[in-house]
């Protein structure tokens, strides 16, 4: 069994923009509770093609969210494609997955399921989730409190599971966390990785992108909350499924 300061991690990065795929570096890194240099990036942006085989040489595959990209438009993000084989694959060999936002619409997309969008009325900002009956029994979520809050800023979403995933977590509006049955993969809707100062420093950012100006982006800035409990989740991977820990 490895230990922590030996895992090597592969995060599968959609950002186009430097500032926001420092931070999702270093906001994984950081709840993972593994040195930056710890994970390696494989950047669509910069290498839209790669082999399905990417990630197999790595103790596990992370992936990121995507403002710049669009899941349900592969004729123009020519790298979605390569994105779906990849966690599609990752999925039949057993490799450890870990996918938040963007790459939870790529799984349920590379596993069979459908991706819907909203125009108006999306999940923006920091939102209760609720937790389903099976994750009581799940070695991530068992000692999770039901409505623990989250990081959620998407507008496209799914309504219902692919064969073989097990529902985890929901809100009124979508699905929000699976897992794949039988195999070591998690996907999550919202940010497990992202927490409140780095909502506020994001959504400040692309705040035309999911704004309709100052006064919306300071009524999501000033409801936001403190996510403990969502961000633990990313150590709890590294933990309980890299590590074998508990």
């Amino acid at each position: 069994m490895k230990t922590r300061e030996q895992l090597r991690i592969l995060l599968l990065q959609i950002r186009d923009g430097e500032q926001v795929r420092r931070e999702e570096h270093h906001s994984f890194a950081e709840y993972c509770g593994v040195a930056p240099r710890q994970i390696e990036i494989l950047n669509v942006f910069d290498t839209p093609g790669f082999p399905v085989t990417a990630a197999d040489e790595y103790d596990a595959l992370l992936v990121g969210g995507a403002s710049e990209a669009d899941v349900l438009q592969p004729e123009q993000y020519v790298f979605i494609s390569g994105c779906k084989d990849l966690i599609r694959h990752c999925g039949e060999t057993g490799k450890p997955v870990f996918a938040s936002c963007f790459g939870f619409q790529l799984a349920i997309l590379a596993l069979g399921g459908e991706i819907l969008h909203k125009d108006t009325g999306f999940e923006i900002g920091a939102i209760p989730i609720t937790l389903a009956e099976t994750a009581r029994n799940d070695l991530l979520y068992h000692d999770t409190p039901d409505q623990f809050a989250a990081v959620s800023v998407h507008r496209q979403y799914a309504e219902t599971l692919p064969p073989g995933c097990r529902l985890l977590a929901y809100t009124d509006q979508c699905v929000h966390s699976f897992k794949l049955k039988g195999k070591p993969f998690w996907a999550f809707q919202f940010h497990p990785e992202v927490d409140k100062a780095t909502l506020i420093e994001r959504l400040t950012f692309y705040k035309s992108h999911y704004t309709e100006g100052d006064g919306q982006l300071e009524q999501i800035l000033n409801s936001a909350v403190d996510t403990p409990e969502s961000n633990i989740l990313v150590r709890k991977f590294v933990d309980r499924v890299l590590l074998k820990l508990g």
